[in-house]
């Protein structure tokens, strides 16, 4: 059992009401709980829920070819103006870039969609029909050339966007914890102040259940995980786990998850098969997931414990996996034991 370390006390919820909502959106399910407060009904919420999300859609999807980021993907060599959403957005990602040297990177588009987890769809199958090929060198080399957040140029004045020319820029990295942000933040503005959001297992809860309970929710495990089943109170706080088995597929024995390394423009292979970050806000721990499943299993937890970060790391061995979590996770539990 998880419990947040911040020390704040909740205040009373609106109503001893609890509703429910669920739907799709961003390829994956959404559900939020609420305590409605007075004066709101269903179809006010569910409508403010469906607008924030559709809005994201329109702005960072890069499977909508409609959205603005597809659309500066597919744009010619320039600089193009931006919206002042998408350009705030960008900003973050670039700044969590420079914060995990490009662990996290949101140029990465064309390598993404090289090794066949992007929108042109999964690898071509082999000769044999029996299993996706894998990239050859030069074409590595050519979607790297592409990538880097160090090569993306801004010009502030205009609040527009370089593309050199076939850059392609992804976003997926951050933006399901964006749109948890943003739903929480429609939701609070609303009077709802009571809630949890979760969109594709990540989460973030605000105050507290009308029994003062808090928002309890199991977190997700790497199959064959060590630890025991653990649930955390999401009381004003925000959890988000990356995880190997998530998005792959196999080619003769090797698996190849659908987190990228920019670093080697190939996926991930590092023996780290999950992170859990726990984080004020869920675009952050979306963010460090990410960051620290491509940092590894020794600079990461490193990383996580200098920036005081509350994650825990499951790692593949020969033969079984471990469990490695920072100082900030372990006082969690013992706040909950």
């Amino acid at each position: 059992m998880l419990i947040p370390t911040h020390g704040r006390v909740p205040s009373r919820p609106p109503s001893d009401l609890i509703w429910d909502f669920a739907g799709e959106t961003m390829g994956t399910t959404w559900t939020v709980r609420l305590a409605p407060p007075p004066g709101l009904d269903r179809a006010a919420l569910q409508s403010a829920i469906e607008d924030e999300l559709d809005r994201i859609i329109l702005l960072f999807s890069h499977w909508e070819p409609r959205s603005e980021l597809s659309r500066l993907n597919a744009a010619p060599s320039g600089f193009w103006a931006v919206s002042e959403p998408f350009w705030s957005l960008l900003h973050a990602a670039l700044d969590l870039a420079d914060d995990t040297n490009g662990a996290v990177d949101p140029t990465l588009g064309a390598l993404v969609d090289l090794w066949g987890f992007g929108p042109p769809g999964p690898r071509p199958l082999d000769a044999f029909g029996k299993a996706p090929t894998v990239p050859f060198e030069d074409e590595i080399a050519a979607a790297r050339a592409l990538s880097g957040w160090g090569r993306l140029r801004l010009n502030r004045e205009a609040r527009a966007v370089q593309q050199l020319g076939g850059v392609k820029l992804d976003l997926s990295g951050i933006a399901k914890g964006h749109a948890v942000d943003k739903v929480s933040e429609r939701l609070t503005a609303m009077g709802a102040t009571h809630h949890l959001v979760e969109i594709g297992g990540e989460l973030r809860g605000a105050g507290v259940k009308p029994d003062a309970r808090p928002w309890w929710a199991e977190l997700q495990q790497a199959p064959g995980a060590p630890g025991p089943r653990t649930v955390a109170a999401l009381f004003d706080i925000a959890v988000a786990t990356s995880g190997d088995w998530v998005r792959n597929y196999e080619v003769y024995g090797q698996a190849y998850s659908h987190t990228i390394d920019g670093r080697t423009g190939r996926p991930v292979d590092n023996g780290v098969a999950s992170v859990t970050v726990f984080a004020d806000t869920a675009m952050y721990a979306d963010a460090m997931a990410t960051a620290l499943t491509v940092m590894g299993p020794q600079e990461g937890p490193d990383f996580a414990g200098a920036m005081n970060i509350a994650a825990a790391f499951v790692l593949r061995g020969e033969d079984e996996l471990t469990e490695i979590v920072t100082p900030a996770f372990a006082a969690m539990l013992s706040e909950g034991a």
